[in-house]
């Protein structure tokens, strides 16, 4: 009776545990410009502070939160004046043909400035098919006008997972683990505070 009743609650266990990881298993893919200069960034403002759209899947208070705390753990400030980077996310709910680029994994000390790139290195393009409930974050360089930084999650929300706290931060932290740059003078300023 007790190694029937042992196995029934290993059993429960895993199957909850297996339900939960099928759940979390998404697509997560970033890329990058080579014309970005991911050196002089240093600040960052959300989108939706300057009320750019009045689209409620470009809004939303926890996913904005968790965009500042990972940005603000790599040294970047916010602002509302004149910021290095501005930040754009959206929540797709439906299907759609998205756009990528097949590039290693990029950080500060693997980074190749498009001038310095050879023959066989550059973009590969790739069409994804992502998933309802994409969630996609943009940093666009502000004196440049033009997108340095992309990453995204397919098929993360479902009714349930819009107000699960829990839940979009994990979207959100999972993106920002494919960003390997601090701002412009974090790790300097972090070596000489240690000191």
């Amino acid at each position: 009776m007790k190694t029937t009743l042992t196995f029934l609650i290993i059993l429960l266990t895993f199957t909850v545990f297996s339900a939960c990881m099928r759940r979390d298993r998404y697509l997560v893919e970033s890329d990058y410009s080579f014309r970005a200069d991911f050196k002089k960034y240093k600040s960052f403002c959300m989108a939706s502070n300057m009320q750019v759209d009045g689209d409620s899947s470009m809004s939303n208070p926890i996913i904005e939160k968790e965009i500042r705390n990972r940005l603000e753990l790599h040294g970047y400030k916010m602002t509302q004046k004149k910021p290095s980077l501005l930040v754009f996310h959206k929540i797709y709910y439906k299907d759609f043909k998205f756009q990528g680029y097949n590039q290693p994994e990029v950080n500060k000390d693997n980074w190749i400035p498009k001038e310095e790139l050879t023959e066989e290195e550059g973009y590969d393009p790739v069409k994804y098919q992502l998933r309802e409930g994409t969630l996609l974050i943009q940093l666009v360089d502000t004196k440049r006008d033009i997108t340095v930084w992309q990453g995204y999650a397919s098929g993360v929300f479902d009714e349930r997972a819009l107000n699960n706290e829990r839940y979009l931060r994990r979207a959100v932290r999972s993106i920002f683990d494919k960003y390997g740059f601090f701002a412009d003078g974090f790790l300097v300023n972090e070596r000489n505070t240690n000191n």
